[in-house]
């Protein structure tokens, strides 16, 4: 009843052959891969320096190309979501000169990922592009292409291999030609994650714990509203802004360090607003740790419990919710085997997470389908059974 994905060796495939058809030749071996992700808990928590609590998915992208002799670039997208054209021929400079980012936009992340890679100069090549992952759905296609680009480039010219440093530098590459100033969790789960685990990830220190996810009984459910969403206006911007408003405030690094009696003695000095925006954040990041706890105890309803306060504050403090994501939430939340549901991602639209009861994944579907806002299940995912990702 999910919708239905190619897996990797079928999107390699479909890519090897839209190489052969746009270049004329066979396509090289080179082929990289990396995942989306979905976020159970912690939203808007990674840039203030919290823990967030995500997961990497089958939902992949994949590039597929080679090197050629001169140091001009051609890529490829196979992504019918895509901005047009879905060809993008360029050359790399060869004195250090930045590359500047434009039209069209999915271009402007293999852009960034080669200005930010850090065994320069890249050699010129020719890639095509196909992934699984929806544009729009708050399931992390930028950082899946970001990732599968660097390590596509790691295999033409290999740099030290540092898998925190290659999640910095994609994450830099989407701040300097996205223009999204994220924090660091999509990139991170895209390079760190495992099959049949969540991924409890400290943003301040980097540091990352793998929290089992293999019970037999539970199944996470991924529904998308078909909102697109997109991190490239003025509200993500603004949200990271209030935050960072809020810490210098409170006299603080970051929220990270805030507490909400440090919020309370501090109310008088700031705006409704932001003081809402601190709030989110300070209590998400007490959520997210204490859901991992829960999580590795397998205290499911607490867990779901957990994920229903963060969907109300996202939805009351953050402000990053819309109607469709909440009646979504509300639905899933009146069927008998639910434990907990939550808009995921930067919001704005895009997906919901449910985490429910196996032998619930039916009625759960059927009521959901119910809802005038649905749009489609894009993923059960049965704990034990987590396909790798890459």
């Amino acid at each position: 009843m999910a919708t239905s994905f190619p897996s990797v060796p079928e999107l390699v495939a479909g890519a090897r052959r839209l190489y052969g058809h746009v270049f004329g030749e066979e396509a090289p071996l080179t082929a990289a891969c990396a995942p989306g992700r979905v976020n159970l808990i912690g939203e808007h928590t990674d840039y203030n320096q919290g823990f967030v609590l995500p997961m990497a998915l089958p939902l992949v992208t994949v590039v597929v190309g080679g090197q050629t002799s001169g140091p001009d670039v051609t890529v490829v997208t196979a992504t019918e979501d895509a901005d047009e054209p879905r060809r993008v021929d360029f050359h790399l400079p060869g004195d250090g000169s930045p590359l500047p980012p434009g039209l069209p936009s999915w271009a402007n992340y293999v852009k960034g990922v080669i200005q930010h890679y850090r065994a320069p100069p890249v050699p010129g090549f020719r890639a095509v592009i196909a992934s699984s992952v929806p544009l729009g759905g708050g399931l992390s296609s930028s950082a899946s292409l970001e990732v599968a680009f660097y390590t596509f480039l790691q295999q033409l010219k290999p740099d030290d291999g540092d898998k925190v440093s290659t999640a910095l530098a994609c994450q830099k590459a989407e701040h300097t030609h996205a223009a999204v100033p994220c924090g660091i969790m999509d990139q991170f789960v895209s390079v760190f994650g495992q099959e049949g685990h969540a991924l409890l990830i400290d943003c301040r220190s980097l540091e990352s714990t793998p929290v089992p996810l293999a019970d037999p009984s539970i199944v996470i459910l991924i529904t998308n509203s078909n909102v697109k969403h997109s991190l490239t206006g003025s509200e993500y911007p603004m949200r990271r802004r209030q935050c960072e408003e809020a810490a210098s405030i409170l006299g603080k690094d970051s929220l990270r360090d805030a507490t909400i009696k440090d919020l309370e003695e501090a109310m008088d000095r700031l705006s409704g607003v932001t003081y809402q925006r601190a709030r989110h954040v300070i209590e998400e990041i007490e959520r997210t740790s204490q859901a991992a706890k829960a999580l590795k105890r397998g205290a499911y309803k607490e867990f779901g419990k957990l994920m229903v306060e963060s969907h109300n504050s996202l939805r009351d403090l953050y402000e990053v919710s819309c109607r469709e994501l909440d009646e979504l939430v509300s639905a899933a939340m009146e069927v008998r085997g639910v434990f907990g549901s939550r808009m995921t991602g930067g919001g704005f639209g895009g997906c919901t997470v449910t985490l429910l009861q196996a032998d619930a994944i039916d009625r759960t579907i059927l009521h959901l389908k119910d809802c005038p806002v649905f749009g489609s299940i894009l993923l059960s995912l049965k704990s034990d059974k987590f396909p790798c990702c890459c």
